[in-house]
């Protein structure tokens, strides 16, 4: 089995969203959608957005709550809070490389 790592390869990879969603709380499956929507600009299909939820629940980095009427909240496990730290630091890294190599460059892009 794959490590839950290479799921996130990319910031805007639906595991990524989801588990960064997650973050800040419990969510159903439309709030999930609205709020990456809203904190990341991406629209993500229902068909993948529970592919992605199915992905992450098996891998044990989120558990579904109980569900209130027909909406099924899901929360970040501590292994899900886990994987985020460190898919986010080797972001940053990257980021803090780019933006260096950028400075040295004389800001070419800027």
């Amino acid at each position: 089995m794959a490590k839950p790592q290479s799921l996130m390869r990319r910031p805007n990879d639906p595991p990524m969203l989801l588990l960064t969603s997650l973050a800040s709380g419990p969510k159903h499956g439309y709030a999930l959608l609205k709020d990456i929507e809203e904190f990341a600009g991406v629209t993500l299909s229902p068909g993948t957005l529970y592919g992605a939820i199915t992905r992450l629940e098996e891998l044990g980095l989120i558990e579904p709550l109980s569900g209130v009427d027909r909406r099924q909240p899901y929360q970040l496990t501590a292994a899900g809070a886990s994987v985020l730290r460190e898919v986010t630091a080797q972001m940053r890294r990257l980021a803090d490389v780019g933006a260096s190599r950028l400075r040295l460059a004389g800001g070419v892009g800027l």
